[in-house]
């Protein structure tokens, strides 16, 4: 019975993995049935074990080469599809027919040859096609015209040297951005654009191209969202004459510039952004330009701007630079200072945001005296502030937003007199000084960066109590209390917390209360909680939605352990399950889930029964059948003196040698055989049973090489050792047709237990052999036989 019970567990394990869809065993999966990961597999075509419900399939680097039509039809679910290097070189029509939510498609690196006019059918709800560096040598040569819903276009390092805009452009009113970065563009001529003039909402990169000449004019009247041209002019003149050439553009933001690994074109004249001032830009980019002039003629065409970003600029000092009446945002990241820029307030009278990032050198910090700021960033530098913070420090009266994170040292000594406007302050990652006997923390109602509460105590030993309630927190760091050995109270009520892990509280040896109340939280960890300090008098846990199911049964257990802590004027409610909601906690009952545990246990165990009883009579159905039969012909006669179990191949011995000397020889013997005897329009499996056995007395077994091989075979002969159990007279005789090797033989392990435990009849093709093997047939044959039987034999022979 074991084998039984093993084979019904593997039957259940493969019902039961057969309910699950998504499974894909060629690839990576990152989430099942939804995000798979085929890269570098060397497929040759799309892999089928990809469950229809995926989403999100990579592909790339697979040696794909040709993608024929419906490729991709029956993973109806995709939404994005990558296709990078996959030596794709033909697409033909409708090859991504059913991708009917398909919203992403990139083609990134493929020497593409042959796209059929219809190759991007079928993708109604696309998005982003990305087809860079793909040999494209003209936008007329990409069939993309019905994609009404294109919103990204990315066609960057080819072969492009024409900008005409096929007319066709003029239908995506929903293109946002259209990247031809590091083609062979040189011109912009009259007319490229015309197809988007009256879309305002597109962003054009057209960074290294060898743009040579733009032709004056062609830009007037068209309204573009952003225009990046960085590395796009080889020498000053060049950029001089195209920027003049932009005259009637309206842009609402201009990028500029060079990539940092490139050699930068000299910038010596102050006259080289003149051609901007007939172009209405609002906010401008300039990244990482040459050493520019230091007059303030060269930003002249630039005062009515409103963002200005200086990006890996090559400068210790600012330049001098022209008042910005309009200018709402200075962002400087990433140059050279070491010292804070000088910004007159005449300049930047109107300045409400002022970032400087990313300074490696910026230590020191200067007066500002920027009356209109309400937001300073310096984070990301290596500033020492020595004595932080108050307006004298700062100038900035209407400061609301500081962020000095990530700096060297911060040292509060000030109690941020005339700063009464900031509502968020951002130390975190700096190392702060000054606050070293501070004893009591309220910081209720203030906000933290992503709402999550870093390691910003740091250096406050002496901190008896802190309040961070109100704040909007949705997570606790576990090192944001190293610190605070000495703390005794802790209020982090009224935030988002999800959950709170007991082991922040492991540094708080002196902690004796703790109030957690009205948050999202659902359950703690039963086992954590064992690292609350044993100074604690007082939990409140009260007001959270908490999951009253089985799962949390070591939480309650704590619960009930620990009453004397809790606040009882303010009991811990379920919220769910729904039959639950509104019970306080400590009513859970855990002989519930003892129940509902044995119930699961008692239905598994049954549906195991039901599936080992499914798996046996499947496994036995045939045997079963021939155990009927038995009874229904027990004490009958037999129409058959053997049924031959053989190898098809081995038909021509069974029919010349076998037939002809048993049914022709005296005394003659009837044999049951399949090819003759068989009733046509009856299962194969059901004649074996009720033609062969049922009616047979003996059965002979012919084995050979080809009989160990054959499926059939092997059926027959497992049904002949039931019917020999089953049958009281039954025997089955076993001819050697040939020598079997004994390792093919052991493939068969019963019948080679059987035929080393019982005689066995060899065939041998000679005269003696021949006749030995006859007669010991026949007399195995003789046995059993009846009256009857012989009667009917011997007048077969007259």
């Amino acid at each position: 019975m074991v084998p039984w019970m093993a084979m019904a567990l593997m039957t259940a394990t493969t019902f039961f993995s057969r309910l699950d869809p998504g499974s894909c065993h060629s690839c990576l999966e990152v989430f099942p049935s939804i995000e798979y990961q085929c890269m570098d597999q060397n497929f040759s075509e799309v892999p089928m074990d990809i469950p229809s419900s995926t989403q999100n399939l990579d592909l790339s680097f697979n040696p794909l080469r040709f993608l024929a039509p419906r490729s991709f039809s029956r993973i109806t679910g995709l939404r994005i599809l990558d296709l990078s290097r996959c030596d794709i070189q033909k697409i033909e029509d409708d090859t991504y027919q059913g991708l009917y939510n398909l919203s992403t498609l990139i083609l990134t690196g493929n020497p593409i040859q042959s796209l059929g006019l219809r190759a991007f059918y079928g993708l109604p709800k696309l998005q982003k096609l990305v087809v860079v560096e793909t040999n494209l040598m003209s936008l007329e040569d990409l069939p993309i015209g019905h994609l009404m819903t294109l919103q990204e276009l990315y066609l960057g390092h080819n072969s492009i040297s024409s900008l005409e805009l096929p007319s066709y452009f003029a239908n995506f009113s929903s293109l946002q951005h259209l990247d031809l970065h590091l083609n062979q563009i040189k011109n912009i001529s009259d007319g490229d654009l015309e197809p988007i003039k009256l879309n305002p909402n597109i962003t054009l990169d057209l960074s290294q191209n060898p743009i040579q000449y733009i032709h004056p004019g062609v830009l007037k009247g068209i309204q573009l969202s952003g225009l990046i041209l960085r590395g796009s002019f080889h020498r000053s003149a060049i950029m001089h004459a195209c920027l003049k050439g932009m005259a009637g553009l309206q842009v609402n933001k201009l990028l500029l510039g060079n990539y940092k690994n490139e050699v930068h074109m000299a910038v010596r004249e102050s006259n080289i952004l003149d051609g901007l001032c007939e172009v209405e830009v609002d906010e401008f980019w300039m990244v990482s330009p040459s050493e520019f002039p230091s007059d303030n003629e060269f930003f002249k065409c630039l005062v009515n701007i409103s963002v200005f970003h200086l990006v890996a600029a090559p400068i210790k000092v600012l330049p001098n630079l022209p008042i910005f009446p309009k200018l709402f945002s200075l962002v400087l990241t990433d140059c050279n200072f070491d010292i804070l820029p000088n910004l007159p307030s005449t300049s930047f009278s109107s300045l409400k945001e002022l970032r400087i990032t990313h300074h490696r050198d910026l230590t020191t910090l200067s007066d500002l005296k920027l009356p209109s700021l309400e937001l300073l960033d310096l984070s990301q530098n290596t500033l020492t502030v020595l004595s932080c913070c108050s307006d004298k420090i700062f100038g900035t009266p209407k400061l609301k937003h500081l962020n000095l994170s990530y700096n060297a040292r911060i040292t509060l000594a000030k109690n941020f007199m005339g700063l009464e406007n900031l509502e968020s302050l951002d130390l975190q990652h700096s190392q702060m000084k000054g606050l070293n006997s501070l004893r009591h923390l309220k910081m209720a109602g203030n906000s933290f960066q992503d709402n999550t509460l870093h390691d910003i105590f740091k250096n406050l030993n002496e901190l008896i109590s802190l309040n961070i309630s109100y704040c909007r927190l949705e997570q606790v760091l576990q090192r944001a209390m190293e610190s605070l050995h000495q703390l005794q109270v802790l209020d982090i009520s009224h935030n988002n917390l999800q959950t709170f892990d007991p082991l922040i509280c492991i540094p708080l040896l002196n902690l004796q209360v703790l109030n957690c109340s009205f948050n999202s939280i659902t359950a703690l960890d039963g086992w954590n909680l064992q690292a609350l300090s044993g100074t604690l008098v007082s939990i409140d846990f009260s007001g959270n939605p908490f999951d009253c199911g089985c799962d949390h049964q070591v939480f309650f257990q704590w619960v009930r352990e620990h009453t004397q802590l809790l606040n009882r004027s303010k009991p811990m409610i379920c919220q769910t399950p729904s039959h639950m909601k509104g019970v306080p906690l400590l009513l859970f009952d855990n002989l519930t889930c003892q129940m509902k545990k044995a119930i699961i246990a008692m239905s598994v165990l049954a549906i195991m029964v039901v599936l080992l009883i499914l798996a046996m009579v499947y496994k036995f159905y045939f045997h079963l059948m021939l155990l009927v039969g038995c009874k229904k012909i027990s004490g009958g006669e037999s129409t058959y003196d053997a049924f031959v179990i053989y190898s098809s191949q081995d038909e021509e011995w069974v029919r010349k040698e076998l037939v002809k000397n048993l049914e022709e020889g005296v005394p003659s013997f009837q044999l049951c055989l399949h090819y003759r005897d068989f009733i046509p329009g009856v299962a194969i499996a059901a004649n074996i049973i009720q033609e062969g056995f049922h009616k047979s007395r003996k059965v002979i077994v012919v084995i050979s090489k080809n009989f160990i091989q054959s499926r059939w075979c092997k059926f027959e002969y497992e049904i002949a050792q039931t019917w020999q159990f089953l049958s009281s007279q039954g025997g089955i005789i076993f001819i050697m047709l040939q020598k079997v090797e004994k390792s093919l033989l052991r493939q068969q392990v019963e019948l080679y237990r059987l035929l080393r435990r019982n005689t066995y009849l060899e065939w041998e093709d000679t005269g003696l052999g021949r006749h030995v093997f006859w007669r010991r047939l026949r007399k195995a044959l003789l046995d059993g036989r009846t009256k009857s039987h012989k009667e009917a034999g011997e007048q077969g022979t007259r």
